[in-house]
């Protein structure tokens, strides 16, 4: 990636987070972080990558709504980054987060460490 659309990813990355912590009041979202932002080279296309910190269900609720309001975030982008082009938004579930936890659990496991989501090891 190239240091404009690098800049260009973290400023979209910034307004998303604005605009879910301030202007967004839709209770389907739930609680949503944004993990990355990804720019075509074009700067006409724009990933969002989120996490949702819910049940398996409600993460796939609060991406239908995210991405059921791209037109508000591509419209928002354009007038408040004074972009050339609006961006097509589209969001994504980031479960990097999840993968790393999973990974995390079965090192201890491996290891023979207490797991901290299930309680100490009975074997000790």
């Amino acid at each position: 990636m190239s240091t404009r659309t690098d800049r260009v990813s973290d400023l979209i990355k910034g307004e998303i987070s604005r605009l879910l912590l301030r202007e967004v009041r839709d209770p389907r979202i739930g609680f949503v972080t944004i993990t990355g932002a990804e720019v075509s080279p074009d700067l006409k296309a724009v990933k969002i990558y989120v996490s949702v910190l819910a049940a398996p269900e409600a993460r796939h609720v609060s991406l239908k709504a995210l991405n059921a309001a791209t037109g508000f975030f591509r419209r928002t982008l354009f007038k408040n980054l004074r972009l050339r082009f609006a961006p097509a938004v589209s969001f994504h579930l980031d479960e990097s987060l999840e993968r790393g936890d999973r990974i995390e659990r079965v090192l201890r496991q491996i290891h023979g460490e207490a797991d901290p989501a299930t309680g100490p090891d009975e074997e000790e």
